[in-house]
């Protein structure tokens, strides 16, 4: 099933970006949350890679097009009320720009193996 590329508004209702929460389809390890606004939406779903709106750049961005660790889409949920997105991917090398495999790695409460 794929959205219709014409129907995107009712994911923007509230605001012009929305969260996207990328998991790696394979571990179900979260991997990063990035904000998407319409047309990096739009260009996810037209091209099968993610593309995110840098909130600091203030531009598009293709996750991996300089890297080379690319996030291939599997799917895609919206949550209940439309204002979230769980981006499934098939994650290339490390997610993180800092090296990492997850943004995620910097526990601050729990058990070491939690996360």
């Amino acid at each position: 099933m794929q959205v219709d590329l014409n129907d995107l508004d009712k994911y923007f209702v509230k605001s012009d970006l929305i969260p996207a929460i990328a998991v790696d389809v394979n571990t179900k390890q979260v991997l990063m949350l990035a904000y998407m606004n319409k047309e990096s939406l739009r260009k996810t779903l037209e091209t099968g890679y993610t593309w995110y709106w840098s909130r600091s750049r203030q531009e598009l961005w293709n996750k991996g097009a300089t890297s080379g660790h690319l996030q291939k889409v599997v799917s895609i949920f919206a949550d209940c009320d439309d204002d979230t997105l769980l981006v499934n991917v098939e994650q290339t090398g490390n997610a993180c720009h800092t090296g990492s495999y997850t943004c995620f790695f910097k526990q601050i409460y729990g058990k070491p193996e939690m996360k």
